[in-house]
């Protein structure tokens, strides 16, 4: 069963309904196709209804919803021959940032990504896709590997930020975010970055500042969560629905800003109601992109990064 948001419980309603109406039927001879039939169209409606006004807020909710794809799911999904590599060859191994070689449609690339966990003892192990200084270092490794073989970066990004904890400022978190950032800027090979879930402040940056910054349509991504927003500016998480509408954290205004490159299209209901939909949009997106960056020199790549960086300032 899928979990209802707050703002489904309509949807839920129906869907309760389909359900008891299928339970009253077992090994009665009533036929009760029909108005299940109904009721099906019924919910698809109402989820177009609900989806296509979705507050800021409210997509901020279905980016961070308990069953979104993560990154072992993309993984499994779009990529073949993925060998994990471990370490940041300083501190320690960071399970919140997994990355390694793949293939993606037969061609070599590095995969670099946020892993949440699905239960309670796998987001433990992942910190919740909350990076350490580690992590992040372990990012720069495995870009300057790439560099070095001459084959693309390919980032995905679903975290609410870098681990704040008192032991991530005792090893550097502030320089290790900007040493990702930097390292995402100095590739002399093609570098796609997708914001999947969240894009959480410089933990989301550190693996985004790409030549090509990718978003499912539900996705969300700020400088700081709105919640944190809200605390911050009306000292009250409360107030994290006014935050979350006037920060412009959803896709399509992120894309009228010109912060990110293109949307992912997502099935109706959002990733998480149809899996295989979102990774065939996604493989598309990503064919596409890469696609278009073969054939760039380095510096071309280089200068692209640098060039749509800092338009971006100017238009701050």
């Amino acid at each position: 069963m899928v979990t209802f948001l707050e703002f489904e419980k309509p949807i839920a309603a129906l869907q309760e309904r389909i359900v008891a109406l299928e339970g009253s039927a077992e090994g009665s001879p009533v036929n009760i196709a029909s108005e299940t039939k109904k009721l099906r169209k019924k919910v698809d409606s109402e989820l177009a209804r609900i989806y296509a006004n979705l507050t800021p807020w409210q997509k901020a909710q279905v980016a961070r919803h308990p069953e979104r794809p993560h990154f072992s799911d993309f993984t499994e999904a779009l990529f073949t021959d993925f060998e994990p590599l471990a370490g940041d060859r300083y501190f320690a191994e960071d399970a919140a940032i997994v990355g390694g070689m793949a293939r993606f449609e037969g061609r070599p690339v590095m995969i670099i990504g946020h892993e949440k966990g699905r239960d309670t003892a796998s987001r433990l192990k992942h910190n919740f896709g909350m990076g350490k200084p580690e992590g992040y270092r372990k990012s720069v490794r495995l870009m300057e590997l790439a560099d070095r073989f001459q084959i693309p970066v390919l980032t995905f990004v679903d975290t609410a930020g870098a681990f704040p904890g008192i032991e991530a400022e005792e090893r550097g978190a502030a320089e290790a975010l900007a040493r990702g950032t930097a390292a995402c800027l100095r590739l002399g090979v093609p570098m796609v970055a997708t914001i999947t879930g969240e894009g959480g402040s410089g933990g989301a940056l550190a693996m985004a500042a790409g030549n090509r910054i990718l978003m499912l349509e539900h996705g969300f991504y700020a400088v700081i969560s709105p919640e944190g927003c809200a605390s911050i500016l009306w000292r009250s998480a409360d107030k994290a629905e006014d935050a979350a509408a006037a920060m412009r954290i959803s896709a399509r205004e992120l894309k009228q800003l010109g912060l990110i490159d293109r949307i992912v299209e997502e099935p109706l209901g959002g990733a998480h109601r149809d899996r295989p939909a979102v990774m065939a949009s996604l493989a598309k997106a990503l064919s596409e992109e890469l696609s278009s960056l073969d054939g760039l020199s380095p510096e071309e790549l280089r200068k692209q990064r640098r060039e749509k960086f800092l338009a971006m300032e100017q238009a701050a």
